[in-house]
C-alpha cells in the first residue's frame, strides 16, 4: 500500500523539494500552502502522515496540530520550522506532534524521521502476505482469501481484508470503533454510525471461522472495541 503524506508548507521551493524527495522514495504526496487548506485535506483524505510547517500565512501550525488532535488523534504529525528554539519544540511535542524537524534539514534526515514515525503505526508495518488463524486456517492477503486444510475457502472483500489486517497489526490491543473508522475507512469518525463497524466485524468473524458465541480471534472488549488475538506462535 502506497503511503500518502500531506506537506503543509507555504514556501514553494521547500514544498516542491520535499515533494520530489518523497515521491522519489515511493510516497504519494498531497500539498497545502496554508492552514485552512491543510485542515480541509486532512478531513477529506486522512493521509498517513502530515509534515506541518509552524509558520503559515493564515494561522500557525500549532493551531492546525490542535485541530488535528481533536478530530484525528492517531494521525502522525511531524512539525517543520526554521525556528529551532527549545520551547517551540517542547510546545509541539506536548501538543501531540510525533517529531520535530528544524530547517534547513537534509533529505536523508527527513526521510529517516518519517520512517521512524511511520514504524509506530500499524498500516506502515511490513505487511505479511499470510497470517495463521490457528485450527488449520490461513489468510492470504494477496488473494484476499481465507483457506482451510479441509479445502474450504472464503473470499474477503477489500474492506474486510483491510479491517482484518488492521486488527491483526494491532493484535493484543483493543481497537476502538472511531479508530477503525479513521484508519481503515479513512473517514472522520465524527458523525459516522459505528454500527457499520459491528456489521463488518460480524461478517469477518464468520469468514475466518470465528463466528460462534465466544469468538477467539476477534474478541469484543466491552467499552473499548475489538481486539485480535493471535494464534499460538504467531507474533
Amino acid at each position: 500500500m502506497t503511503r500518502q503524506i500531506l506537506i503543509v508548507e507555504d514556501d514553494v521551493a521547500i514544498r516542491e523539494g520535499v515533494r520530489d524527495a518523497l515521491e522519489g522514495s515511493g510516497f504519494a504526496c498531497l500539498e497545502a500552502e496554508d492552514a485552512t487548506t491543510a485542515i480541509e485535506l486532512i478531513h477529506s483524505t486522512i493521509p498517513d502522515l502530515v509534515l506541518l510547517d509552524v509558520v503559515l500565512p493564515d494561522f500557525d501550525g500549532f493551531a492546525v496540530l490542535q485541530r488535528v488532535r481533536e478530530s484525528h488523534p492517531s494521525l502522525p504529525v511531524i512539525m517543520l520550522t526554521a525556528r529551532g528554539e527549545e520551547q517551540l519544540r517542547v510546545k509541539g511535542l506536548r501538543q501531540g506532534a510525533d517529531d520535530y524537524v528544524v530547517k534547513p534539514f537534509s533529505v536523508s534526515e527527513l526521510l529517516a524521521r518519517i520512517d521512524a514515525v511511520l514504524r509506530r503505526y500499524p498500516q506502515n508495518d511490513m505487511m505479511r502476505d499470510r497470517i495463521d488463524l490457528g485450527n488449520n486456517g490461513q489468510v492470504d492477503f494477496v488473494r484476499k482469501m481465507v483457506s482451510w486444510s479441509s479445502g474450504q475457502t472464503a473470499d474477503l472483500s477489500e474492506r474486510e481484508a483491510d479491517l482484518l489486517w488492521y486488527l491483526y497489526s494491532q493484535r493484543g490491543r483493543p481497537v476502538g470503533r472511531d479508530e477503525l473508522i479513521e484508519r481503515v475507512w479513512k473517514l472522520n469518525p465524527q458523525g459516522v454510525h459505528t454500527r457499520t463497524i459491528d456489521v463488518h466485524v460480524g461478517r469477518l468473524r464468520e469468514k475466518i471461522g470465528d463466528g460462534g458465541e465466544t469468538p477467539e480471534r476477534i474478541v469484543t472488549i466491552r467499552g473499548r472495541g475489538y481486539m485480535f488475538v493471535a494464534a499460538e506462535g504467531d507474533g
